[in-house]
């Protein structure tokens, strides 16, 4: 193997799905501000907003994201379309 080659800052980072509240804690080099203490052991902290814990491909439930009343109006919108 190289020397050398790997990141120094390669280190436990948690990662916290922000839909439903999930952490994974894993090995990262990302870079964030944000810290969280799990266990009396403090780690930096990456919120994301899906992860294969809430995305319907792998948890098999559908959810609507409504996003300041985008998902009405288009159903209004279009809605009058499928009854004519």
């Amino acid at each position: 193997m190289k020397k050398d080659i790997h990141p120094a800052n390669y280190r436990e980072v948690v990662f916290k799905d922000m839909s439903n509240e999930e952490i994974f804690i894993t090995r990262s080099t990302v870079a964030t501000r944000e810290t969280i203490e799990i266990d009396g052991v403090t780690y930096p902290l990456v919120k994301l907003e899906i992860t294969s814990s809430s995305h319907p491909f792998f948890t098999g439930k559908q959810k609507l994201v409504d996003t300041a009343g985008r998902v009405d109006k288009f159903m209004s919108r279009y809605s009058v379309r499928n009854k004519k």
